[in-house]
């Protein structure tokens, strides 16, 4: 539908005939969805609707920043507690330690984190202990 309208004509009826031809050429027949409701009708409006359809289609998810946070320590503890060895518990707990430290002189926005660093050597035992106990 790349044509311009022509003068004296009004836009409701070029618009119109322009539909009609299209659909005689059936260039809407087949169409993804025909005959189905559009989706989201029975929801009820948001001014962002769109942000909101296109992260779901996208299967992607956001957090504030602190609870980002609070969620990546909770992964670095249980990645900590399969690591293959002290070093990698270690190097898990000190990355994790770096930002909670960058966090609490720098707070990210949302809710308060409510996070401190981990006692590294602590977790350390912990590990040890628990491979004793497994037998690994």
């Amino acid at each position: 539908m790349t044509e311009r309208k022509p003068p004296g004509i009004s836009f409701e009826s070029w618009a119109d005939r322009q539909i009609r031809e299209a659909e005689e050429r059936g260039e809407f027949a087949d169409l993804p969805g025909t005959g189905k409701p559009l989706p989201g009708l029975d929801k009820p409006y948001t001014e962002q609707w769109w942000v909101e359809r296109k992260m779901r289609d996208e299967n992607l998810s956001y957090l504030p920043p602190s609870l980002a946070l609070r969620k990546e320590a909770q992964e670095a503890r249980e990645q900590a507690a399969r690591a293959r060895s002290e070093a990698e518990v270690r190097r898990i707990l000190t990355e994790i330690n770096e930002k909670i430290d960058e966090a609490v002189r720098r707070p990210p926005e949302g809710p308060p984190h409510r996070l401190v660093p981990f006692d590294v050597e602590s977790a350390v035992r912990e590990w040890r202990s628990a491979r004793r106990t497994d037998g690994r």
